[in-house]
């Protein structure tokens, strides 16, 4: 067995009835299953824990549902076209996505793939969000792999190349596809670009030219639409902060706040949609271009790919002429959809807790997470 990856990999099938006694037995893992499955006792979940034989198994008994409760209860309903990809369903693909929510963006893309009779995926992970060592272990046993962050130049180099072999493995070899998000991080106000550093550690892996290292990744764009984004009033105060304080930082007591507010807000309506793999594209580059441009024009390819597959909601039209002062959108919504979401962007901004709070500063940065999909789109169909 590959030992090179123990530190990051998930958990091997075998592995998970010793990891489950811990996690049954740890009293901060036992608070939280509570508030997850209320009413359930700790001896029913426990035992049902025990029979889970491998990862998917475990996925299907609890994360499951307690995602169907989360789409029931907070959104409007969850759609994915996944037609895009319907030619080769079974294909292990790198799916590289916009990020909204640290948890559900990953979560709901495998409830989806589970849906339509195919394997949940593979989930990178920043370790700055494992806080508590249950939720390490809660991580690894739901297939997530692990992104060490706080390291040195060197460190990150060796982590990086260390990283990118895992997935060039879990593709070519295990043929289980994965889900990064396009850049560290979520894009804050929504204009989602691709990090070219999260090419050029994919390209760290494999064989052969830049090309044909991403080409074996076999790399699907993928977009991400919540209509209603629960922690836009969060990222506007961040937003604040950063620009109150240039050497403010988030706190671990931050990320689980984010994670929370994600996982229990309203989000309206939720679309997924894959845009077709890039590897006819990439077969169509001049590889004799320098690296750098390369990595430019591939982190475009994928912009073009999720920026072409966001659903647009009436939202996202009204953020936009509210924006501009005009209403150059009006016809895509209703007077009923402005007066809705003028007084949601209100409440939200009434929830942001700063001494020195800047109303116009954070309603114009809230106003810029609904409209930047617009915007990319639009730029997109104008090029």
């Amino acid at each position: 067995m590959n030992t090179e990856f123990d530190e990051i990999r998930p958990y091997h099938d075998e592995e998970l009835p010793q990891v489950f006694e811990e996690l049954i037995a740890d009293p901060a893992f036992r608070k939280v299953a509570a508030i997850a499955m209320p009413g359930v006792p700790v001896e029913a979940w426990a035992q049902q824990m025990r029979a889970c034989k491998t990862k998917l198994e475990f996925q299907i008994a609890f994360c499951y549902n307690i995602l169907k409760r989360i789409i029931k209860e907070k959104t409007d309903g969850l759609t994915m076209d996944y037609s895009a990809l319907e030619a080769e369903p079974n294909r292990a693909y790198t799916y590289i996505s916009n990020h909204r929510d640290i948890v559900l963006d990953s979560g709901l893309l495998s409830m989806l793939l589970v849906e339509r009779g195919l394997d949940t995926v593979e989930i990178a992970i920043g370790d700055n969000l494992l806080i508590y060592p249950w939720i390490k272990k809660l991580v690894r046993v739901n297939k997530s792999f692990i992104v060490q962050r706080a390291l040195t130049m060197r460190q990150m180099l060796e982590s990086s190349a260390r990283m990118s072999r895992y997935m060039h493995y879990t593709i070519g070899e295990k043929h289980q596809s994965i889900w990064i998000a396009q850049r560290e991080g979520r894009a804050k106000d929504s204009d989602d670009r691709t990090q070219e550093s999260v090419l050029k550690m994919l390209a760290m892996g494999g064989e052969g030219g830049i090309i044909d290292r991403l080409t074996q990744m076999n790399i699907a764009p993928l977009s991400i639409s919540y209509e209603f984004d629960p922690c836009d009033f969060l990222k506007a105060k961040e937003f604040q902060l950063k620009r109150d304080m240039p050497d403010y930082h988030k706190t671990t007591a931050d990320d689980l706040l984010n994670m929370q507010t994600g996982l229990t807000g309203y989000k309206g309506h939720v679309h997924f949609q894959p845009a077709p793999c890039i590897n006819d594209k990439l077969a169509k580059m001049d590889r004799s271009l320098s690296k750098q441009e390369l990595f430019t024009r591939i982190a475009a390819l994928i912009d073009d790919g999720i920026h072409a597959n966001y659903r647009i909601y009436p939202n996202n039209y009204v953020a936009s002429d509210l924006l501009e002062g005009n209403t150059r959108h009006a016809a895509h919504y209703t007077e009923a959809d402005r007066n809705r979401f003028t007084t949601y962007i209100d409440k939200q901004i009434g929830r942001i807790d700063l001494p020195q709070k800047d109303v116009p500063f954070l309603r114009e940065k809230m106003l810029l997470m609904y409209a930047n999909p617009l915007k990319n789109q639009e730029r997109r169909m104008e090029a």
